[in-house]
């Protein structure tokens, strides 16, 4: 019935009967979305595959969902925390994390879908599969206590300046998702920066000056104050996000021990503290870089040039750390994968394959740069904690200039051999 129904519709709007005609990009959307391409092979000499870009994109959407639904675990843990609850079950935790995210990753697809279709009607184009993965990656990069009117505003920048100005999917030089969240950290840095369910706490010296203080200490009152009666919000429990703690370059404070006594590695391998919805678990980043790898939708080359180029970088900081140096130089290289988007960026944003290089060796240089662009914005600017976004960013730039430099040294070497 429902395929009667699409075949009725396209046959209107092909014959330009009435007001159907004029939503023709909408009807070739929900036919390709619901049971097939709007072009399909039957003979030679094309290729025919299964696989289209609908399918290509439910992939990295299947494998999202790891990282999408710890999320909202942790979303609805902090939360709980937040206010000095601890007694939360998994349950509890997931519905009110869910609270918090699924009017999000909504939102995201509502708004952003509405304006592709707002440009392909214009245009007179097919809607495209692309926003499938934009939509969802879209939120998982944004903290959950994000104002919506805030969210929207990102989203709409994303898909009309990172994407639709380049001619749409598959044409864009800019990740539509990380060119969404960089315009919210410009546009609103204090509400990105990074802290999530949390006011920073601080403690007076004896000089007076101003440095952080104990996460441990403020959270053990808090969490006294709830228990003997009494419910308020936990300003430091949850403290700020990995990045944050590791780069306080205050004088007379040791971030790397701030950072050791409030997270483990082990916690921030699992993803246990704040950060944006979907970033903060390696483990889940790890489980959908496998996903992709298997099924060739993410390049290994680019994950495995992304590690390579940030655990040079931070050793050689390390190795060239004085008493004079900022703290931060001393993060270790494992600390280093596991804090911030570091996977998340690695293995879902910088795969991307529209605004990234095609040959197998630029994607190994693409991915190297952008692990040392990573490391040196983490540790040099101390405005931008998290340098993953910009370095991706930086380096989309760059993806076309990286392919035609390979291809056109593999020419040269082909015509010596010629020779």
């Amino acid at each position: 019935m429902v395929f009667r129904i699409l075949e009725n519709l396209k046959k209107k709007s092909e014959e330009g009967k009435g007001i159907i005609a004029t939503q023709r990009s909408l009807v070739s959307a929900v036919d390709s979305f619901v049971r097939r391409p709007s072009r399909v092979t039957s003979r030679a000499p094309h290729i025919r595959d299964a696989v289209d870009l609908k399918r290509f994109m439910f992939v990295v959407v299947f494998a999202l969902l790891p990282c999408t639904l710890f999320g909202i675990w942790n979303t609805g843990r902090s939360a709980y925390l937040s206010i000095g609850h601890n007694g939360f079950t998994f349950g509890e935790a997931f519905i009110e994390g869910a609270l918090h995210v699924v009017p999000l990753i909504i939102l995201s697809y509502a708004v952003g879908g509405l304006c592709e279709g707002i440009f392909a009607q214009v245009r007179g184009h097919e809607i495209a599969e692309g926003f499938l993965v934009t939509g969802l990656l879209y939120p998982l990069i944004c903290p959950p206590t994000i104002p919506w009117w805030m969210f929207i505003s990102g989203i709409i920048f994303g898909v009309i300046i990172g994407k639709e100005v380049f001619g749409g999917t598959g044409q864009n030089v800019l990740n539509p998702g990380l060119t969404a969240r960089a315009f919210l950290f410009f546009a609103y840095p204090a509400a990105m920066s990074g802290d999530v369910w949390v006011v920073k706490p601080v403690k007076k010296l004896a000089d007076g000056s101003l440095v952080p203080a104990s996460w441990t200490t403020i959270a053990t009152s808090k969490i006294n104050a709830f228990i003997q009666g009494g419910v308020q919000a936990v300003d430091g429990f949850s403290g700020a996000t990995s990045l944050l703690i590791a780069e306080e370059n205050l004088p007379g404070v040791d971030s790397v021990a701030n950072l050791h006594n409030t997270y483990s590695s082990w916690e921030m391998f699992i993803g246990l503290m704040p950060g944006s919805i979907g970033e903060t678990s390696v483990l889940m980043c790890l489980i959908g870089s496998f996903v992709l790898i298997v099924t060739g939708v993410g390049s290994w080359r680019t994950m495995s040039g992304v590690v390579v180029g940030a655990l040079i970088t931070s050793i050689l900081f390390n190795l060239g750390a004085t008493d004079a140096s900022p703290t931060s130089f001393g993060i270790s290289p494992i600390e280093h994968l596991l804090m911030g988007g570091f996977a998340f960026g690695a293995i879902f944003m910088a795969t991307d394959p529209v605004s990234g290089p095609v040959h197998n060796y630029s994607k190994l240089i693409y991915g190297f740069l952008i692990g040392v662009l990573c490391i040196l914005i983490r540790l040099i600017n101390p405005a931008f904690p998290e340098g993953m976004m910009l370095s991706i960013l930086f380096m989309n730039i760059f993806a076309a200039l990286i392919d035609h430099y390979v291809i056109k040294g593999a020419q040269q070497r082909r015509l010596a051999r010629a020779k």
